[in-house]
């Protein structure tokens, strides 16, 4: 390589060399040479003051003619375009960290300075330069930093990273030596969250011929399993087996943690993958780590194959492998979810018989497990096992113990237990509190869970929105609103958001008090901060809006909720329907059945029968007795209020054949009838004039304990007044004072038409 090319790299010189050949003008830029050579010192530029600068420069133009004339017979004609400028000289600084390999110097070079210095060309050869020579000198965490500053300048000023592979790549020829550059440029990639960007380097260098390391892979494939990059994953883990670099028991295990992790029970966990992850393992002769089988372990508890992984455990230690104690946690976690808390224990006792001893975390599952069963007994004997085996039991240990007391209604235990803990040197923490104040917030101890509320801000532990949401609840529970809605307003004014759960536990009392106006304000200021209503929330102000025969205005909340995307549920629309029909709307009731279908919402039992019990009343028998086999169609079974609105409406019209039909079928379906059912039954065999068949119901009524209501006797007083019966209905006037029936406005009426024509008869005898 000529002088002048060397030169070129630390002060990059624009030259223009003109080549006369077979009438052909060839141009050439030199920019940059290779950087390795600049760690030999003869192949640095010195800036001595012994030989001026432009007389170097044509020095080495004339050296650089001489060799490459010896190569071709051809006509040469120099020009210097510029002369080096001194202004803003970069080099001596790069030359220092070549000389010197010296952090110091080079870490304050920051790119972005640099770039507003000598722009992006003169910027980025030399941080090449600089990154593929501390690369080669084996500073990898000074090349890792540079790059980092590279790429966040990048991202910075929107630039396309994808060039970085071209740009830093110092010669085709020599890519072996930029492996480290690129193993470091995957890992700045992958750690600030651009995986695409990492991958394609991975791709980029194959196409190169560039063999990265393992090492770097594995990072790139443990960040893509953590952003959960299924695709990409399992791309790059195929390509290491196919073209390298080879997998190692790491690559593998970050594999099996991937098919592995997730929650117990959930559905992202591959077993069937994890298990061929091991095999092939074993087939390519790399031996499993026992955090590999641990992770394999876990995988087979979290989809519930408990006794699997029992099963591998135990052929694991037959066989003298790797197996640990978090192996054996697994698996005692696994059936503490199931439930299966005696076997848990037996497993306890078989990992102490293989040698194994349990920790902390292995006691802290058993118990928190048989705590949450209720047995806070066991929870209390397993704390004295651990103390007895010289293992001090967590905070996480006593928390479990605190909550199974909490449940049992044993809080005032829970609080001794805990200021012991205190005494002994214990710190307190924001789990603990929690659990108490929720404890005594269920056993209605306001002023307990007050008390250590303050006492955890004197700890400075600053309450949570669980805190306050308990109290809250707390209070509404008791009845006792305004301390609610104090402890409501003490969150927000703290900036702590409530949840909706517990917005909706003010916006219920609110709504029980009687306090609509309220609600609706209060619903208003929670989408304000955020906390858009959900069913409940429109429910319980809808049906206190029906309550207050406010139903079209309860309507108006439809398109509120439609706009939320909250669609009502089948208890809005029964609770409208009734609503419409209490305030005698049977034609809008009807037309919510109608919009219920249209939107494929199946009517309850509760809308069932305010729709029949309208239609009845209408005399509209046919469409009802229509919708009450319906309802048996869709899989409802009548209850005794179907059946008695469907009897009263036929005994209304006069079809007392069906009316005695359903009244059949209701016994035959072990319905009790009310009292209403048997008053329904008498009034329309009166209207045709069965007295004898009414008396019997009566009678029937008397011996199955249904008494008589005013209604019944007022059905019976009218029947006898009707064929003049006048000695009859008085006699049921006084059977109906002597059960204790206290006459209504109806009775009265009839009393003192009984009683003027009782007059007019004995007058009439008298004459």
């Amino acid at each position: 390589m000529c002088s002048i090319a060397r030169f070129c790299l630390v002060e990059p010189v624009l030259l223009q060399i003109r080549v006369v050949s077979n009438l052909k003008c060839l141009f050439r830029v030199y920019r940059t040479a290779s950087s390795a050579l600049l760690l030999d010192d003869d192949h640095v530029f010195d800036t001595s003051p012994g030989v001026p600068v432009d007389d170097l420069v044509e020095i080495n133009i004339q050296k650089c003619q001489l060799r490459v004339g010896r190569k071709r017979n051809e006509i040469r004609v120099m020009k210097r375009r510029s002369r080096i400028h001194r202004k803003h000289v970069l080099s001596p600084v790069v030359v220092k960290v070549f000389k010197s390999l010296n952090w110091e110097v080079a870490r304050h070079i920051k790119f972005s300075t640099t770039m507003k210095k000598y722009g992006f060309s003169r910027s980025i050869d030399a941080f090449r330069t600089v990154v593929n020579v501390l690369a080669l000198a084996g500073m990898h965490m000074e090349v890792y930093a540079l790059l980092r500053d590279i790429v966040c300048y990048y991202n910075k000023v929107n630039l396309d990273a994808f060039e970085l592979f071209p740009i830093l790549l110092e010669s085709p020829k020599d890519a072996a030596r930029s492996v480290i550059v690129f193993d470091l440029l995957i890992k700045v990639f992958a750690a600030n969250s651009m995986l695409e960007n990492a991958v394609d380097v991975f791709l980029q260098a194959k196409k190169t011929g560039l063999e990265l390391s393992t090492r770097s892979c594995n990072f790139l494939l443990k960040c893509l399993a953590e952003a959960n990059r299924r695709e990409f994953l399992r791309s790059l883990f195929e390509e290491m087996k196919s073209t390298g670099p080879p997998p190692n028991v790491f690559t593998y295990t970050i594999m099996m943690n991937f098919y592995c992790k997730g929650n117990f029970g959930e559905a992202d966990i591959d077993t069937r993958q994890a298990t061929e992850i091991l095999e092939e393992m074993e087939r390519n002769g790399e031996s499993p780590t026992v955090v590999t089988y641990s992770t394999y372990i876990y995988g087979l508890c979290r989809v519930g194959y408990v006794e699997s992984a029992l099963d591998f455990v135990r052929s694991l230690i037959s066989a003298n492998g790797l197996v640990n104690v978090y192996c054996y946690n697994a698996i005692i976690h696994g059936l503490c979810k199931k439930g299966e808390l005696d076997e848990a224990l037996k497993v306890l006792e078989e990992m102490k018989s293989c040698g194994i001893s349990p920790d902390v975390y292995t006691y802290s599952i058993l118990i928190h497990g048989f705590c949450k069963q209720g047995d806070v007994e066991k929870g209390l004997y397993l704390i004295e096992e651990m103390k007895y085996s010289n293992m001090e039991p967590s905070l996480v240990s006593y928390s479990s113990l605190f909550h199974g007391l909490c449940k049992k209604r044993l809080s005032d235990i829970s609080l001794d237990i805990f200021r012991d803990l205190g005494a002994a040197g214990y710190k307190y923490d924001q789990t603990a509190y929690s659990i108490l104040i929720k404890g005594f917030c269920m056993q209605g101890d306001l002023d307990s869970a007050h008390k250590l509320m303050e006492e955890m801000v004197r700890n400075n532990l600053a309450p949570d929105p669980s805190n306050f949401e308990s109290l809250v609840h707390g209070f509404c529970k008791m009845g006792l609103w305004v301390n609610a809605l104090e402890f409501f307003n003490m969150m927000l004014e703290g900036g702590i958001l409530p949840s909706i759960a517990t917005c909706n536990v003010i916006i219920d009392a609110h709504c029980r008090e009687g306090r609509v106006e309220e609600a609706l304000n209060l619903m208003n200021e929670m989408q304000t901060q955020g906390i858009f209503p959900n069913l409940f929330t429109y429910n319980a102000v809808i049906n206190r809006l029906c309550k207050e025969r406010k139903s079209e205005r309860a309507l108006e909340l439809f398109p509120l909720m439609l706009k939320r995307n909250v669609l009502p549920s089948v208890v809005v629309y029964s609770t409208l329907i009734d609503g419409f029909a209490k305030q005698s709307n049977s034609q809008k009731a009807l037309m919510l059945y109608a919009r219920m279908l249209k939107i494929g919402v199946t009517p309850d039992m509760v809308a069932y029968t305010i729709l029949i019990n309208i239609l009845c009343h209408r005399s509209r028998m046919c469409e009802a007795y229509n919708l009450f086999k319906k309802m048996t169609e869709n899989g409802m079974t009548p209850d005794k209020i179907s059946y008695t609105s469907v009897i009263a409406g036929f005994c209304r019209i006069g079809d007392m054949r069906k009316a005695w039909a359903l009244f059949n079928e209701m016994l035959q379906r072990g319905h009790l009838p009310t009292v209403v059912t048997y008053t329904s039954l008498v009034d329309g065999y009166c209207k045709m004039n069965r007295i004898d068949i009414a008396d019997m119901l009566i009678d029937e009524m008397k011996r199955k304990g249904i008494t008589p209501d005013v209604v019944t006797y007022n059905v019976l007083i009218a029947a006898h007044r009707r064929r003049g019966n006048l000695d009859k209905a008085l006699e049921m006037l006084n059977e109906m004072k002597e059960n204790g029936v206290l006459p209504d406005h109806m009775t009265y009426m009839m009393l003192e038409w009984l009683l003027k024509a009782k007059k007019l008869k004995t007058r009439r005898s008298k004459d």
